[in-house]
């Protein structure tokens, strides 16, 4: 079949899918009229017998425009969704919780979510909802920018080599530049793009490592501004957002994916000061989240769907990122991430660029396969449970064992496996691409490589949240 250059119109799509599950079916015939004559015949290798039929094939998959979609991406226009017999729409969204919101009412099948939207959903953080995950969507991906003015006065505490910055620029340089701020009675408004997104950890994070209190969430005090005690105050702005709104001057910096930290260099209007990488290297990012309810109806649909995105995964890493160029040139569409090639293509093509003229290379910024990106880490879910925990989103001092409860009611590594296992036997895949999943035990070694040198042990929840100066402890309440 031939590949389409863009996203189908809805009138051509009825008539693909259509065409294609006429083919479908006739494939499935020919198999069974070989069978009867004692004849293996070998065709889409996505039909084995190991693997049943999807429940639904015509699928809504909705994203959000950032280049970290990109496996979705991938698998509608390499065919990797046809070849497991699914005819799928890809949709933008406006913003994180409408995305959320249409997956809980069924409206979408699936979508490109935020690491924390599943969990935050699940313990009933905003809409209380049971949502899965048995696909990562990517490693690293996001960075922290700041106003070309905030950069200015930042730069002066920064040490330099060869007339360059030394990185990782910690936030100990933003410190004096906020108490400037308060000195002259102005906020230091900051922005994020949701409040149990990755983005708002990581700002977090780098802030409290600094001694820069980020402020709490207190629910149970029906205060959900997260600006509780905070030094910066931190609220949501979307995504494509970004950029305009620090132009505008209403924030002072923000964290987001990409490609809205470069955008804001080749705009001109701010400088990006630290990735995610450099904050927690190989931290995960996005996932791909279906409703609890969506994925026990449709499981073989479900299967495939994640066999789809692992080869489209696959294909983003292959040969040192060979594919990336190509990559980038689907992303660039409207209908995806919409930004200007050469802006998507900075990172994405394994280089940063911070202060204009300061490219560097980061050959890891976007991972979308390597080191197991694509598996669903119980660690990772916990990690985020603690920064929820750390901020007072979760106001009650729980047991390290409810922290394990809800990984595993959340995060559904026996899913990956089976499509993993499909992958190989059909010959997609070679076993070698993968750990040896029998072993597997959902956890991360411990991790070392944060900015502030803490580490964190996925096992031992309660005793990491102790370990920080900034922050609720583990056995504290607002």
């Amino acid at each position: 079949m031939t590949r389409k250059n863009q996203p189908l119109s809805a009138a051509k799509r009825t008539s693909v899918a259509s065409g294609s599950r006429r083919s479908f079916m006739k494939k499935t015939l020919a198999l069974a009229t070989a069978a009867t004559f004692g004849t293996f015949l070998s065709f889409s290798a996505s039909h084995a017998a190991s693997l049943g039929y999807p429940e639904k094939e015509e699928l809504k998959f909705g994203f959000i425009k950032l280049t970290d979609m990109a496996p979705l991406a991938v698998a509608y226009e390499k065919g990797y969704f046809e070849d497991e017999g699914l005819y799928v729409t890809l949709e933008a969204q406006a913003n994180w919780k409408v995305l959320l919101d249409r997956v809980i009412d069924g409206q979408l099948d699936g979508a490109h979510m935020l690491a924390g939207q599943p969990l935050g959903a699940t313990i009933g953080y905003g809409t209380k909802a049971d949502i899965i995950t048995a696909f990562s969507m990517d490693l690293n991906g996001n960075g922290i920018t700041v106003s070309n003015d905030v950069w200015a006065e930042m730069k002066k505490n920064i040490p330099h080599e060869n007339g360059k910055p030394v990185h990782p620029i910690k936030a100990d340089a933003l410190k004096p530049v906020i108490e400037k701020y308060r000195g002259e009675g102005k906020p230091f408004n900051m922005g994020m793009v949701f409040p149990v997104s990755t983005h708002n950890y990581e700002l977090r994070y780098w802030l409290a490592a600094g001694g820069i209190h980020p402020g709490y969430y207190a629910p149970h005090k029906g205060d959900t501004s997260g600006q509780l005690s905070a030094d910066a105050l931190l609220s949501v702005t979307p995504p494509p957002q970004m950029p305009a709104t620090l132009e505008a001057g209403t924030i002072y910096g923000y964290c987001v994916g990409e490609p809205w930290n470069q955008q804001a260099v080749f705009k001109g209007i701010g400088v990006p000061v630290v990735t995610d990488y450099e904050i927690w290297k190989n931290n995960p990012e996005k996932v791909f989240g279906v409703s609890r309810s969506w994925a026990e109806e449709n499981p073989n649909t479900h299967i495939r769907v994640v066999k789809a995105m692992i080869r489209a995964a696959h294909w983003l890493d292959a040969n040192n990122n060979a594919n990336r160029p190509e990559a980038v040139k689907i992303l660039s569409k409207p209908s995806y991430v919409g930004a200007d090639y050469d802006v998507i293509a900075n990172s994405m093509t394994g280089t940063f660029e911070y202060e204009k003229g300061d490219k560097r290379e980061v050959p890891d910024f976007n991972v979308f396969f390597r080191y197991n990106a694509t598996y669903p880490y119980y660690s990772d879910a916990i990690w985020y449970l603690t920064q929820m925990r750390r901020w007072g989103q979760i106001s009650d001092a729980k047991p390290d064992s409810w922290y394990m409860d809800i990984a595993k009611k959340v995060y559904r590594p026996d899913i990956y496996k089976q499509a993993v296992t499909a992958l190989i036997d059909e010959g997609q895949m070679s076993a070698s691409d993968f750990p040896d999943l029998s072993k597997e035990s959902g956890f991360r070694a411990p991790q070392k490589h944060f900015i502030d040198n803490i580490v964190y042990d996925g096992r031992q929840p309660n005793a990491y949240l102790d370990k920080f100066a900034i922050g609720l402890k583990s056995q504290d309440k607002l």
